[in-house]
């Protein structure tokens, strides 16, 4: 047994029998393998603790030096002689990255490299080897390989590959993270709670006491009411302020793609996907995902969402490893969850397993005071990608704003401030401001309010010639709840005409 401290940062790396003449020489001068001293390795600079290796090499020294090295630094290190017995460790744990030698009894590791890449791994894999050649390196590099060491090599050439290697998959996440932002128009800060009523304050305080705590939050309240300021308010004030925040209108995407827009999937899952891709709860580790609208998911996309938030694991489509999760979730809805519950539109179990704590946002007709605040802050924010002055804001235009019941909250109130700017004065009544009502014909003052709705978006829906997408839009609802609505009332009119025979 050949033994060697290395550098200055207290870590005892041993080898262990069984290692070439060269490398255990090597060791013995400094390194794992180089006859140059080793550079100092300080423990403090290469500390992952939330990431998982696995090491796959022949040579038993070799994988005792690495686990040894790793096992002090990472969360968790496993080994594996061969490809065979390391996809049975793949098949039960998830790696981060993989320490991969090329000279594998059996299947090489360039092949099983080639192989992990068409099963959707996305992990990188760092590709080790004493035989190499120009052919070799640019096989690896075209089967995905991060990075490729020559053996022998020193302590901190691999320590500071595997340090490359999570910055790179850390800056990919971020990456991710802030293109969205970009495409749906945010900026990377959030924009914070605006307002000193005394709904505010109390809203205030809640955020701060419970983004300290680890728990699901569920937001309730009307559209337009600034749920999506609020979650990323609850992530700012949490440990995962650094972290991911990525949000997601469940509305937005079409049910069939849902599961892969979470979970990600791998090459050949389903017609049209030529790659594999992550979902949304990769991109959100150690951070925060947001489920805007979550009432709008499908049953079936449900009872996957509630095993991975109970299990803490999910499995990307088409795959069949499962990956473990590290995500806080944040819920929002503009409906009543508990009514979609008991209306069987929404599972009961994973209501209760998202309302650990629900916030219910006030509409902005019952925090008025707070519309000077809002105005200005919108003002100063608009003003600036307009490129044109504020506007002063008198008492009597604050007090007509604050009598408008604003049905459309908070959105609607930044959409006036912004036409304001644009025309240089403020309008007499907001976008959308009801006028008088018409007179209804007796008849219709009997009809029932669900049939009012259905008359006035079959209505709207003629209107648009058929097309539901544009109708939706002028509805102010989502396609699915629209089709939802039509599926009901068929159902309703067919057990109609089947009762009619009866009678």
């Amino acid at each position: 047994m050949v033994a060697k401290r290395i550098g200055g940062g207290g870590d005892d790396v041993q080898m262990a029998r069984g290692v070439r003449g060269d490398e255990a020489k090597a060791l013995a001068q400094g390194g794992v393998g180089r006859a140059e001293p080793a550079r100092p390795v300080e423990l403090a600079d290469y500390q992952w603790p939330a990431h998982s290796v696995l090491v796959v090499d022949d040579e038993e020294g070799m994988r005792n030096f690495l686990e040894r090295t790793l096992a002090r630094r990472c969360g968790m290190v496993q080994s594996a002689a061969d490809a065979e017995h390391a996809a049975v460790l793949m098949a039960r744990l998830h790696f981060d990255l993989l320490v991969l030698d090329i000279a594998l009894p059996g299947k090489s590791g360039i092949e099983w490299l080639h192989e992990l890449r068409e099963h959707g791994y996305a992990g990188d894999v760092i590709l080790i080897t004493a035989f190499a050649d120009m052919e070799t390196a640019i096989d690896a590099l075209r089967g995905g390989a991060s990075d490729f060491i020559l053996k022998p090599f020193r302590v901190d050439q691999i320590l500071n590959s595997i340090k490359r290697c999570f910055e790179r998959a850390g800056l990919a996440r971020e990456n991710f993270v802030l293109r969205r932002e970009l495409a749906a128009g945010l900026g990377a800060d959030p924009t914070g709670l605006v307002g000193h009523s005394s709904a505010m304050e109390q809203l205030r305080a809640m955020v701060r006491r419970v983004g300290q705590m680890p728990s699901t939050v569920l937001l309730l309240g009307e559209s337009g009411t600034g749920k999506e300021v609020v979650a990323r308010a609850l992530h700012q004030t949490s440990p995962r302020a650094q972290r991911p925040f990525v949000p997601l209108n469940c509305a937005a995407i079409a049910s069939e793609l849902i599961e892969s827009e979470l979970f990600g999937h791998v090459k050949g899952a389903f017609t049209g996907a030529a790659e594999s891709r992550n979902g949304l709860f990769y991109y959100a580790h150690g951070g925060t995902l947001f489920l805007d609208e979550i009432s709008e998911l499908p049953l079936a996309m449900q009872t996957r969402l509630l095993r991975v938030l109970e299990e803490r694991k999910l499995r990307p489509v088409g795959s069949e490893r499962e990956l473990p999760v590290d995500v806080r979730i944040i819920a929002a809805s503009n409906r009543d969850l508990a009514a979609e519950v008991k209306a069987g539109r929404f599972r009961q179990d994973l209501y209760y397993r998202l309302a650990v704590l629900d916030i219910v946002l006030p509409p902005l007709r019952a925090r008025a005071e707070d519309i000077p605040d809002l105005m200005r802050h919108f003002m100063q924010q608009l003003s600036m990608q307009l490129g044109v002055a504020p506007l002063p804001l008198s008492h009597e235009v604050v007090s007509r704003l604050a009598a408008y019941a604003w049905p459309g909250n908070v959105r609607e109130l930044r959409n006036y401030v912004e036409r304001s700017l644009i025309l240089g004065c403020f309008p007499p009544e907001p976008s959308g401001a009801p006028a008088a009502a018409p007179a209804l014909p007796a008849g219709e003052l009997e009809l029932s309010l669900a049939e009012v709705e259905r008359r006035h978006i079959e209505c709207v829906t003629a209107a648009c010639d058929g097309n539901k997408t544009e109708a939706a839009r002028r509805l102010g609802v989502s396609r699915k709840t629209l089709e939802r609505k039509f599926a009901d009332w068929a159902l309703a009119k067919a057990a109609l005409q089947r009762a009619e025979p009866r009678a």
